[in-house]
C-alpha cells in the first residue's frame, strides 16, 4: 500500500496527532521541533503539511516542498500563507475556521460580565493585597441592560443567544442578514448604527476588513451613553484604540473588555494602564476543548485533502496552468472582483447571484459562479467564506442561484456578467479582459464604462444638470479626498460616474454628496 506523507509543521493537540499516527495509509511526520531552515528538508516529501502559526508558508517553504497538494493552516487566520503562490502552484490551502466558534463566544461573556462585576479588580485586592472591601465593589447587573451586537454571524448569534438567556435585551446590526435571521430567534434587528450607540453594552463581531477598521472611533463614541460598556473579543482595530483609551480615560466608557489589539503582542499597549478595562492576550481560541478541535479537524482535513477525497475549507481555488486556458485565469478573478465590487455598492441581505457568460469562457460557467459567490459574500462574511462554502454559507442566507449562456454578444469575444439582486434592489455588472489579463469593467447598471477593477471608488448616479460634478469635486476637495480618475457615462435623464480617489473615504463625506440634490444614489467600495 503506498502510502500519504503528511508533516506535521507545528504543535498541535495531541488528539490530532493519535489520529495521523493511526492512520494506516498515512506516513506521519512530526516536525515541529525542529529547526524552521530543518524544517526544509523535510517538507520536501510531504503531500500534505500541517501548520500553526510559527511557520511561514512563503517562498522558500513553496520551493522546497515540491510534492505538496495541500497545506492545512490549524486555525483561524491565514496570514502566514502565501496563497498566491499556492495557487500558481496548484496547492489547496485550508484553515480551521469554526472550531473556536465556543471558545470566543464563552470569553466574550466572560468579559461582559467581568466588566459589570469588575471581578479581576476585585479578585486582586483579596488575593494579591489581602484587604476584604466589599464596598468598594458595587457592580451591575446583566439582566434588564440593551446589548449591541455588531456582526450576526458565528460567534455574534450566540453571544446574543446566551446573553437572551440573562434576560438582557439585544439588538443586532448586520445588513448583510436578512433581518428574519435575527427575529426569528427573538433578537431585535436594525439597520439604523445608531440604534446600537443607544445600547449599554457593546460587543463586535465583525470582519477584519476596509469598512470595519475604526467602525468605532470618536465620532461613535460620543453618541454613547456616558457609561457604556464595549467589548471586543474579535479582530484588532475595529475599535479605534486611540478613541477608546481617551474615553476610558475620560469616563465616557466605564469599562472595556478587550481580548485583541492592533499590534500584538500588546504588552506595552496603553490600554493597560488604565484602571476600567479587562484584558486578555488573545485567548478567544484558547481552551482545552477548541485546541483539541483544531486539532482533530486539521488531522481528518489533512488526510481527506491526502486522499484526494476532500478539501474542507479550501481558501483558494488551485488554478494548474497546465490544465486550464491561460485566459480563463483573468475572467475568474473580474469575476469576483465584479461581485465584490456590487456586495459593497449595495450592502444589504443578498436574494440572487446571477452569472452569464458569452464566447468560450462560458465552458467555465460553474467556476465563475463560484468565485462570483466568494466575492458576494466577502464583504459580509468575511474569513468565513471559502471556494468550498461559498455556496452552502449562501444557500443558509436564503440566496438563489442562476447562470447562464449568452450565444450572441457583439463587441466582445468573451464577456461576463454579474447580477445580484438585494433587499435594496439589483446591482449588474459586466466585464471582459483585453490582450492576456488587462480586465474591464465594460457595463455598470445599464451604463457603458471602461473602469479597471481596482482601488478605492465612488459610485455615483444623479440627475444629469449642469454644475454637479462640480459641486462634488468642492466637497472631495474640502476633504483633502484628490480625485485619481474619473470615468462618467451618461443616459436619458441621469448620468453615473465611477470616481476613483487616491484616500478611503468616510461615510460622513458620503453624506455630504448625498446631500447635493441631485444625487441618487452614492456608495463607495475597494478593490
Amino acid at each position: 500500500m503506498s502510502k500519504h506523507t503528511i508533516v506535521v509543521c507545528d504543535h498541535i493537540h495531541e488528539d490530532g496527532l493519535n489520529i495521523l499516527q493511526n492512520t494506516e495509509d498515512i506516513n506521519y511526520v512530526y516536525a515541529a521541533d525542529i529547526d524552521k531552515t530543518a524544517l526544509l528538508d523535510v517538507v520536501k516529501d510531504a503531500d500534505v503539511a500541517i501548520t500553526r502559526s510559527s511557520t511561514d508558508v512563503d517562498e522558500k517553504f513553496l520551493s522546497a516542498a515540491v510534492n505538496l497538494k495541500a497545506i492545512i493552516r490549524a486555525g483561524v487566520g491565514y496570514d502566514n500563507v502565501d496563497m498566491e503562490g499556492c495557487s500558481k502552484r496548484g496547492i489547496i490551502a485550508m484553515n480551521v475556521p469554526t472550531a473556536n466558534t465556543i471558545a470566543a463566544v464563552e470569553l466574550t461573556m466572560a468579559h461582559m460580565l467581568s466588566c459589570m462585576r469588575k471581578f479581576p479588580y476585585a479578585h486582586n485586592q483579596l488575593k494579591q493585597d489581602r484587604v476584604w472591601k466589599r464596598e468598594d465593589w458595587y457592580g451591575n447587573e446583566l439582566y434588564g441592560k440593551k446589548l449591541g451586537v455588531i456582526g450576526f454571524g458565528n460567534i455574534g448569534h450566540r453571544v446574543a443567544l446566551r446573553a437572551k438567556s440573562f434576560e438582557m435585551d439585544v439588538i443586532t446590526y448586520d445588513p448583510y442578514i436578512p433581518s428574519t435571521k435575527a427575529t426569528d430567534l427573538g433578537i431585535g434587528y436594525t439597520t439604523d448604527f445608531n440604534d446600537i450607540l443607544d445600547c449599554d453594552i457593546i460587543t463586535i463581531h465583525t470582519p477584519k476588513n476596509p469598512e470595519t477598521i475604526n467602525m468605532i472611533g470618536e465620532e461613535e463614541i460620543a453618541k454613547m451613553k456616558d457609561g457604556v460598556i464595549l467589548i471586543n473579543c474579535a479582530r484588532g482595530g475595529l475599535y479605534n484604540e486611540d478613541a477608546l483609551y481617551n474615553n476610558l480615560k475620560s469616563g465616557k466608557i466605564a469599562m472595556a473588555g478587550i481580548d485583541v489589539f492592533i499590534k500584538e503582542p500588546a504588552t506595552d499597549n496603553k490600554l493597560l494602564d488604565l484602571p476600567n478595562i479587562t484584558v486578555t492576550a488573545h485567548l478567544g481560541a484558547n481552551t482545552r476543548e477548541s485546541q483539541r478541535k483544531i486539532a482533530t479537524q486539521a488531522a481528518e482535513n489533512a488526510i481527506e485533502s491526502a486522499r484526494g477525497i476532500a478539501y474542507p475549507n479550501a481558501l483558494n481555488l488551485p488554478i494548474d496552468e497546465s490544465k486550464i486556458p491561460s485566459f480563463v485565469k483573468p475572467y475568474i478573478e473580474l469575476t469576483q472582483k465584479m461581485a465584490f465590487l456590487s456586495a459593497q455598492s449595495d450592502k444589504s441581505a443578498i436574494r440572487s447571484i446571477s452569472v452569464c457568460a458569452h464566447g468560450e469562457i462560458k465552458e467555465y460557467l460553474e467556476s465563475l459562479c463560484t468565485f462570483a459567490t466568494v466575492g458576494a459574500l466577502s464583504v459580509s462574511a468575511g474569513d468565513e467564506v471559502n471556494y468550498v462554502n461559498a455556496k452552502f454559507l449562501a444557500e443558509e442566507k436564503g440566496i438563489k442561484f442562476d447562470s447562464c449562456e449568452i450565444n450572441h454578444c457583439s463587441g466582445y469575444s468573451n464577456k461576463v456578467t454579474v447580477k445580484i439582486t438585494t433587499e435594496k434592489g439589483v446591482n449588474t455588472i459586466s466585464g471582459t479582459v483585453f490582450d492576456e489579463d488587462v480586465q474591464r469593467i465594460v457595463e455598470l447598471n445599464g451604463f457603458d464604462f471602461d473602469v479597471e477593477p481596482k482601488g478605492k471608488m465612488i459610485l455615483l448616479r444623479n440627475s444629469d444638470i449642469p454644475g454637479f460634478i462640480g459641486h462634488v469635486g468642492q466637497i472631495l476637495g474640502d476633504n483633502n479626498i484628490n480625485i485619481s480618475d474619473f470615468r462618467l457615462a451618461r443616459g436619458k435623464d441621469s448620468a453615473l460616474a465611477v470616481i476613483l480617489v487616491d484616500e478611503s473615504i468616510k461615510s460622513d463625506i458620503l453624506e455630504q454628496i448625498k446631500t447635493l440634490e441631485a444625487a441618487i444614489s452614492v456608495a463607495y467600495a475597494e478593490i
